[in-house]
């Protein structure tokens, strides 16, 4: 090669590096002249749609990236002058074409903001949104997919969306605040986190972090086809939300327009309920601290009604399957369903659903009757094995309900202590305070194993009978429940046995004469052919109208009161022989009787003989 083509060759290469070294010294020169701040504020109104302000002089950097450094940067509304800012932000640095920029354009691919303010409005469906724009290449992209979705909503063309760029905005350290009562108050902190749009027409995804009620959150959402999504068609959408408290995920189809729709797979879990209600500020005071809870569902849902099909729910991992119905149209929202378990802690489920459970020393004992004023439910719910406390049931159908100031748990049928249990627990708030329903039918049941679970140990009936429990009182408080009641106590069983009572040794203690603790003569059965038991509830105090067990002997009888506040016992009783229970009438003493006085409380009876008139031989 002659070595004049080499020198020119060589002469080439090095004007083109003069020439590319010029251009880019002269850069800051030509953005300080010609990208100016005007001409960055006006192209970024005609992208956001909203007016925007930059208070500082740009800063053009090169290396290694050529940027805008802009500060005191506001996008304000065009149309309301007065009102504050959608955003402010202290610093925002915009990545620009060096290319464009030689050509007097501005282009720009990536916009940092950082430590923005976003002003958030209240929506009508509880949502905190920053105001709409009324312009700008963004909204005027999304009219024109509007128009393609509405020509054929089941499969617009998407060939005729709009095609504009649009690129990355990230924002750091920033804050989320609305107005309350003329003061902004802050709703997120510590917010980062970038939203990427290459093009209109492609897809979109956002991923964003926060504080927010004192929990750190993250957000992510992506769509295929955001655009088509905002112009209120059908677009894929996932969308994931992950806080201490509580995560929760959906992965389907979604539509934005008026009538929103929603069709896919939803999932939520908590470790604690008690937790989210009270980081969510529900207004719903939460029940007994109960373990985690998480549900993962089919989820279908169009304006004011959300359908959740093949819904799988564990609480306290007990896991349970069915469907659930929610409606948002009514004055409350409306709750209903079935729910089937195999296994399930029922005063797990009533801490979750409704206000039916005590705190069990959780949280106060006041009864928090308010959930009835913010939710119907209405729930039916079945259980092969269930436990209500040390009870253990089978085969359980029940129902859950709240409306209208009425809460309502009823089991319409169980298996329990060997026999059939029917049970109802009702709340209902009156003009003169909250009235609290106890009714309780048991049928065929082990008296022994009933008593047991009663807390009853002392003269109980081991054998099969009936029991009827039926109370009403004022329900301010758990505690007093009991306390106030008034209602009835009644029972009946077959031939079985009296637990602990050694009769001869109680009857030798009698003709002894002075008082003896019930426990010294507790080391025996005796034999019955039946029991029979009425009793008269009034403020918290069981007026005992009969009480008497019969054996192939004797006759056993008892009748005062017995308080279930003080745990107190008045009671009189006698022992008498078959023969000469004619005899024996309202507690008057028979020639062959042994009556006596039982006093002290329910833990310590003691006995006070009256009379020694039968023989414990």
């Amino acid at each position: 090669m002659p070595s004049s083509m080499i020198r020119r060759g060589i002469w080439a290469i090095g004007a083109a590096v003069i020439v590319v070294a010029l251009v880019v010294a002269a850069l800051p020169l030509i953005a300080s002249t010609r990208i100016v701040r005007d001409r960055i504020a006006w192209e970024m109104s005609a992208w956001s749609g909203f007016r925007v302000a930059i208070d500082g002089s740009p800063r053009i950097e090169v290396w290694p990236t050529f940027r805008a450094i802009l500060t005191d940067v506001t996008l304000s509304q065009w149309t309301d002058t007065e009102a504050p800012p959608v955003v402010e932000a202290e610093r925002v640095e915009v990545d620009l074409s060096a290319m464009a920029a030689l050509r007097g354009d501005v282009v720009f691919s990536t916009a940092r903001l950082v430590r923005p303010t976003i002003r958030v409005q209240r929506t009508p469906t509880g949502l905190f949104l920053p105001a709409v724009p009324t312009g700008g290449r963004i909204t005027r992209s999304i009219d024109t997919a509007r128009g393609v979705v509405n020509a054929d909503p089941a499969k617009p063309d998407l060939d005729k969306l709009p095609t504009d760029t649009f690129g990355t905005v990230e924002f750091r350290d920033g804050r989320m605040v609305a107005s309350v009562n003329g003061k902004d108050v802050e709703i997120l902190s510590s917010l980062s986190g970038q939203a990427t749009w290459a093009a209109m027409n492609s897809n979109a995804t956002l991923s964003a972090t926060g504080i927010w009620r004192g929990e750190s959150v993250a957000v992510d959402a992506a769509s295929e086809k955001p655009l088509v999504l905002f112009a209120g068609g059908m677009a894929p959408l996932t969308l994931s939300f992950k806080a201490a408290p509580a995560t929760f995920s959906f992965d389907g189809t979604a539509s934005m327009s008026e009538n929103s729709y929603f069709d896919g797979q939803a999932k939520f879990s908590a470790p604690s309920l008690r937790r989210v209600l009270e980081w969510s500020q529900a207004g719903i005071a939460p029940g007994a601290a109960i373990g985690s809870v998480s549900i993962s569902s089919k989820v279908t849902a169009t304006a004011g009604r959300v359908k959740f099909d093949n819904t799988a729910i564990a609480l306290d991992n007990n896991p349970g399957m069915g469907a659930l119905d929610l409606s948002l149209g009514e004055a409350q929202p409306v709750i209903s369903g079935t729910l089937a378990f195999d296994t399930l802690d029922l005063r797990s489920f009533l801490s979750a659903f409704t206000p039916l459970a005590p705190t069990g020393g959780a949280g106060p004992s006041e009864i928090d009757t308010s959930f009835a004023d913010k939710i119907n439910l209405d729930l039916r719910l079945s259980a092969a094995h269930a436990t209500a406390g040390p009870i253990q049931l089978a085969d359980v159908a029940a129902t859950a309900q709240v409306k209208d100031g009425l809460s309502v748990f009823d089991i319409s049928d169980a298996s329990a202590f060997g026999g059939n249990i029917q049970t109802s627990l009702r709340f209902d708030r009156k003009p003169e305070g909250s009235q609290v329903e106890i009714r309780l039918l048991a049928s065929d049941i082990d008296g022994g194993a009933f008593a047991t679970a009663a807390g009853m140990t002392r003269l109980v009936p081991v054998g099969t009978g009936t029991v009827s429990v039926i109370l009403k009182g004022p329900g301010r408080a758990w505690d007093s429940i009991f306390d106030n009641a008034d209602g009835s106590v009644s029972a009946t069983f077959g031939p079985g046995a009296l637990s602990k009572l050694n009769l001869p040794a109680f009857l030798k203690h009698t003709e002894q004469g002075g008082f003896f603790a019930l426990d010294d003569v507790s080391d025996g059965t005796l034999p019955i052919d039946g029991a029979e038991i009425k009793a008269t509830i009034s403020k918290g105090v069981a007026r005992i109208d009969k009480a008497e067990a019969n054996s192939a002997r004797y006759k056993i009888w008892l009748s005062g009161i017995a308080s279930y506040a003080g745990r107190g016992l008045a009671l009189s009783g006698g022992v008498i022989q078959p023969d000469q229970a004619a005899t024996q009438t309202n507690g008057q003493q028979g020639p062959n009787q042994a009556s006596f006085f039982v006093g002290g409380t329910w833990s310590t009876p003691f006995i006070s003989p009256i009379s020694r008139g039968v023989s414990g031989e």
